[in-house]
């Protein structure tokens, strides 16, 4: 287990190599024993790969051209409000990202390739689209972040990676003309799953952490 958390990282060059399925149906059914508030599970996922994941990404390539008018976010991804080192972290690790593929602030053109690799999966053979009834909470939110953590790590127990992407939400219209998504079901993020590119920077560059006491407070007394 403390190998799978030290080795987890989000992938973003995937090896074509195909997925065995047989190997996927083992980790997601042994991530069923995930912890959910009054044993809710409201987990819910749609696993693309060949021909269905194809038509996925040529459809939303059509609609990339068109910018943010294409976009129908299914919720705020970040706070408006994000400050202090929250928004410290995401800014250096999205630098940091850019500075391993070489792509300067200013070069736009560089930056929104990098960005629509996402809806290619990074290259990865396997996407999974994971979604929840629209009327589940915040605590049923947590439960299925409890879930995808176990899925990831398992996945590396596999010898497999993933990336979890919630910027899948963003087209969620052209998704779900694609999947049968129910219509009562918020789609939260897709998680690409395959093998790392071991030799590309993109899926080395360093990603700090917070010193524990910046986010833990002992109380003893």
């Amino acid at each position: 287990m403390s190998e799978a958390v030290a080795t987890r990282r989000s992938i973003r060059h995937f090896l074509p190599d195909p997925v065995d399925p047989v190997v996927l149906r083992r980790v997601l059914d042994k991530a069923r024993a995930a912890p959910s508030g009054g044993n809710l599970q409201p987990w819910n996922s749609h696993v693309l790969s060949g021909a269905a994941l194809a038509r996925l990404c040529e459809a939303i390539a059509a609609v990339l051209p068109l910018g943010r008018a294409a976009h129908a976010p299914e919720y705020p991804i970040y706070p408006a409000a994000l400050d202090g080192r929250y928004s410290a972290s995401r800014h250096e690790v999205g630098e940091a990202m850019y500075a391993a593929l070489g792509v300067t602030r200013e070069d736009k053109k560089g930056r929104l390739a990098q960005f629509a690799r996402n809806y290619r999966a990074f290259g990865a053979p396997m996407l999974m689209l994971v979604h929840m009834p629209r009327y589940m909470g915040p605590p049923q939110w947590a439960d299925v972040g409890m879930w995808l953590q176990t899925v990831m790590l398992l996945l590396r127990e596999e010898g497999l990676d993933s990336c979890a992407q919630e910027a899948w939400a963003v087209y969620q219209r052209e998704i779900r003309a694609c999947v049968a998504i129910p219509e009562d079901h918020i789609l939260f993020c897709g998680v690409s799953i395959g093998r790392r590119a071991a030799d590309r920077p993109v899926n080395g560059f360093p990603v700090s952490r917070v010193p524990l006491e910046e986010s833990v407070t002992f109380v003893e007394a």
